[in-house]
């Protein structure tokens, strides 16, 4: 009933100001979140986020804020993008660590023995 009342006030208002405050607590919400992240990276990670990633339990409160502010689909994309974008910066910090051999093959170990 109450739904029916404002729609029928209001049928095509839309509160920007509104849409504008909870974007904003979302990516508040997210900043913090990792933020806390990557201050706490070095302790043992034990919580599990969306997309396999890993966190420590000291941001799990943060981690819950962030999950309250933002829309599940936004939750989702941040964690991709930050996951991604965390393997890119860890493939361009390896530099040539992770290209694989550079140098030729070895000639083999292995002497055939001749028998006379």
């Amino acid at each position: 009933m109450a739904k029916e009342a404002y729609a029928a006030r209001n049928p095509d208002e839309v509160h920007t100001d509104v849409l504008s405050n909870a974007r904003q607590a979302c990516y508040k919400a997210r900043d913090a979140f990792y933020a806390c992240v990557e201050k706490e990276s070095d302790k043992k990670q034990t919580e599990i986020a969306s997309k396999g990633q890993l966190y420590a339990a000291e941001c799990k409160a943060s981690r819950e804020e962030f999950v309250k502010h933002c829309r599940t689909s936004w939750v989702k994309h941040f964690d991709a993008l930050y996951c991604k974008n965390k393997s890119l910066k860890r493939l361009l910090d390896d530099k040539d660590s992770g290209r694989g051999p550079l140098s030729l093959p070895q000639p083999y170990t292995f002497k055939p023995t001749t028998t006379s």
